[in-house]
């Protein structure tokens, strides 16, 4: 599949996120390959999964684009973090490789632009995980060839907002050369559509499709906050 083919596969549409927490049950790679393949049915046109091992096995069974990436630890730059764990992911054979896109100092000394060449050379994209818009900017200044607003409100460099960041979302559409990835706090298929709506190329979702502990407890306070003593 082609650059070209992939962004054409992409466009407008739901990428699901298939990941689990480390120390969950459903963290396997057969149970994240069952949940793309499921995506996938109900209409998905893409994947976004984490792990060597989970991509191995989702690459193996679906046919639409995906996009890859390795997570080491959950402070400072940990999607993607290195190099090594760039290349690493091309070769599980996904078309897109995500990478954290901040200006934040990366773990193992190198600048983003050398990741984003490493993955170039593999022959994959790259999508930069960024967290406000000067991050977008330099981070297709290196290269990426996506950028994604998965880490606005993350950072400290934007507020966390509520639902999706529609205003870095609209910012960024109306400002870059390559397309824009809807992600982050995106629960809901409204808001999925204001996503789109604000310029969004496609839009990743994630916990309110595929994770099965948060959204039994978005259920149990609900149910909770109506119960009379």
């Amino acid at each position: 599949m082609n650059a070209d083919e992939v962004l054409t596969r992409l466009r407008g549409g739901l990428v699901v996120s298939c990941q689990a927490y480390p120390g969950e049950p459903m963290r396997l790679p057969q149970v994240m390959t069952a949940m793309a393949q499921a995506a996938v049915i109900g209409g998905a046109v893409g994947i976004r999964a984490q792990g060597l091992a989970d991509l191995h096995s989702i690459r193996a069974a679906v046919d639409v684009p995906m996009i890859g990436l390795i997570k080491t630890g959950g402070q400072g730059v940990f999607i993607t973090p290195t190099v090594a764990d760039a290349v690493a992911t091309a070769r599980t054979g996904v078309e897109i490789v995500a990478l954290d896109g901040t200006r934040r100092p990366r773990p193992d000394g190198f600048a983003l632009a050398d990741a984003i060449a490493a993955i170039h050379d593999e022959g994959a994209l790259v999508m930069a995980d960024c967290g406000c818009l000067q991050d977008a900017l330099a981070s297709v200044a290196a290269g990426a060839d996506l950028v994604g607003t998965t880490l606005a409100g993350y950072t400290g460099t934007r507020p966390t907002t509520l639902g999706p960041d529609l205003e870095f979302i609209a910012g960024a559409a109306a400002m870059l050369s390559v397309p824009v990835i809807g992600e982050g706090r995106i629960r809901t298929p409204h808001e999925a559509r204001a996503a789109l709506d604000a310029g969004a190329f496609a839009v990743v979702v994630g916990t309110a499709i595929t994770h099965v502990t948060s959204i039994t407890r978005t259920f149990v306070r609900a149910a909770e906050s109506t119960t009379t003593p």
